[in-house]
Parts: structure tokens; C-alpha cells; sequence
């Protein structure tokens, strides 16, 4: 699944975009489209609700805090760009390889 992931490497920190669904029926990682995760989320646009059941649960399944992971652009956005602070490509790389569907 991460093969095709745009990740970045800028300074301690790794980015990459991410599409997210909200309303859906779950929370869950569909894969990998056009270099950027795609997430579905029950969360609603509303308020910030959907961006916050995002990062959470991105933190949740990468095993990270969720005060490592902030949205830097697309706040608006089914679009966006998300930083994971202090990591390396390659550790975020076999986080994200755990996600893989058999």
C-alpha cells in the first residue's frame, strides 16, 4: 500500500496527502490513490469533527500520539497534507505497511 504513498521528508518531519471521506459507515484506510492515503471517517464535515476523527484515528493506527500529527494544508479540504513530527520516512514507511490488506 505505501509504495505508492508521496511521502516527504522535511527536516525531523515526514508529509504526505491524504484524501478523506467523511460520513462514512466507519472509520477506516481504503488505500492508496493519486500518492495520497485515502481514509473513509463516520465523522461529519462539521466543525472540524472530520479533521479531528482523522488525525485520531491516523495516530491510532500508526500507533502514534495524537499530538505527533497535525494537518498543514486543506483544512476545508477532502484534500490534504498531513505532518507526522519527529519521524523518518522509513519508520513511517513500516507503520504504514502494517495497513496492507491481504
Amino acid at each position: 500500500m505505501s509504495v505508492n504513498l508521496d511521502l516527504r521528508q522535511n527536516g525531523p518531519d515526514v508529509t504526505f496527502p491524504l484524501s478523506v471521506h467523511p460520513r462514512a459507515s466507519r472509520d477506516e484506510v481504503v488505500g492508496v490513490q493519486n500518492g495520497a492515503l485515502k481514509l473513509r471517517v463516520a465523522a461529519p464535515p462539521v466543525e472540524g469533527e472530520a479533521n479531528e476523527a482523522c488525525l485520531r484515528f491516523l495516530a491510532k493506527t500508526l500507533g502514534l500520539s495524537r499530538s505527533r500529527l497535525e494537518i498543514v494544508k486543506g483544512e476545508r479540504s477532502r484534500h490534504k497534507v498531513i505532518r507526522v513530527k519527529n519521524v523518518q520516512v522509513e519508520d513511517l514507511l513500516e507503520r504504514l505497511s502494517t495497513l496492507e490488506r491481504p
